[in-house]
């Protein structure tokens, strides 16, 4: 099947099935993801700096 073929076959599906569609393949991407030693450092500092209240908190509404 090609993508097109894919392509229209999605557009026929009722927007509750897209949407799973969605969720499936957002998840199916992240776990083909791998998690080099660089970004594995990354996340063991920040999650350092936020044991040791070093964290900051965004607001996103205070950017409108």
């Amino acid at each position: 099947m090609s993508v097109q073929e894919i392509e229209l076959a999605i557009q026929e599906l009722p927007r509750k099935e897209v949407e799973t569609l969605r969720d499936w393949i957002e998840n199916f991407l992240e776990d083909q993801l791998e998690l080099t030693d660089e970004f594995k450092a990354k996340i063991e500092r920040a999650e350092q700096e936020m044991g040791a209240g070093k964290g900051r908190v965004q607001n996103p509404e205070a950017r409108r």
